[in-house]
């Protein structure tokens, strides 16, 4: 099987102000498309791939033909972080339970974890992605390069654990309505946080 594009869990204009429709239309059907479309090509040279799901393929890049596993690293990849990034967002959630008690816990105050992954998210050169993950028993924010992810390993990433939240940070995902003022995108970002989705997928992975 081929892998295909998701249905978003809401209309393009759901996370307004804070998300434009434009970017959300065009970063959807255009951007993730064409990561679904290349990771495509290589399923069709190489059928036996598509027995995995694309969260198995990228934790075991090694099964992909080493011509092209950079080419999967980046395109099943972004499936992966931009099907992750979607079902991340809404608006009118709150941080709350034993989420928001580990999140005081691991950073000091909810505030303290905001201007952390804040600080991690502006400083990440170029490209690339932030992620509150759960690596052991601990909360903790990482930046990866490009379309890596957390789930692909210390050994490719530089960094480990399970995603929790995730920010998108290339300028694809906030130019049109933020231009290069990359932090008001950031901070715009804590209104459409979906604490739900978080504390699930948290409380699964505990």
């Amino acid at each position: 099987m081929n892998y295909l594009l998701p249905s978003l869990p809401y209309a393009y204009n759901a996370l307004e102000p804070h998300f434009d429709k434009k970017t959300m239309e065009i970063h959807h059907i255009k951007h993730h498309q064409a990561y679904i479309n290349n990771a495509n090509t290589v399923l069709a040279t190489y059928p036996e791939l598509a027995k995995y799901s694309v969260e198995e393929l990228i934790q075991n890049l090694d099964i992909v033909p080493n011509d092209k596993r950079i080419l999967m690293r980046n395109n099943a990849g972004g499936h992966a972080n931009h099907s992750f990034f979607w079902q991340n967002l809404k608006i009118g959630t709150t941080l709350s339970g034993y989420l928001k008690i580990t999140i005081e816990r691991d950073f000091g105050s909810v505030i303290q974890f905001k201007e952390e992954f804040e600080r991690i998210a502006g400083a990440r050169f170029g490209s690339g992605w932030t992620w509150l993950v759960l690596q052991e028993d601990k909360l903790v924010i990482v930046s990866t390069a490009n379309q890596d992810n957390p789930l692909m390993g210390e050994a490719i990433t530089g960094v480990k654990g399970i995603p929790i939240i995730a920010l998108d940070v290339w300028e694809h995902a906030y130019y049109l309505q933020y231009q290069n003022k990359r932090l008001d995108y950031i901070k715009a970002f804590w209104n459409v946080v979906n604490w739900d989705q978080a504390a699930t997928r948290f409380a699964l992975k505990k």
